[in-house]
């Protein structure tokens, strides 16, 4: 089964009739021969600028901004992790270094001598 290719200018072209309201989406669908699933699809693609023969500059800052979020969110979620294992490290060890017997040093046990 051969699927059928649209391209952006074809698609770009449709959205626009639906959304300047020319047509409906019952009546676009029929006419060119696609499913209302598909129209949405792409009217969704031509908000998000993926229609666009050139990508606008604001679609492309807005992914980056997306991105950078999105590794923002990440990054604090593993702060917060690195900080709680260090914090439990350092209770673990304060609790071994407690209930073990104080050392003193040989310099100072053994003052004095055989005079």
């Amino acid at each position: 089964m051969k699927y059928r290719r649209f391209t952006p200018d074809f698609k770009r072209s449709i959205v626009e009739q639906l959304l300047s309201e020319t047509a409906g989406p019952t009546e676009l669908c029929r006419r060119y021969n696609i499913s209302s699933g598909q129209l949405y699809t792409w009217k969704g693609q031509y908000a998000h600028g993926k229609l666009d023969p050139d990508p606008s500059k604001e679609a492309e800052l807005a992914a980056r901004v997306r991105e950078l979020e999105r590794l923002l969110g990440k990054l604090t979620l593993e702060n917060e992790f690195l900080k709680k294992a260090v914090k439990n490290i350092l209770k673990q060890t304060e609790k071994k270094e407690s209930s073990l017997p104080k050392i003193v040093p040989l310099s100072q046990a053994f003052k004095g001598g055989a005079n």
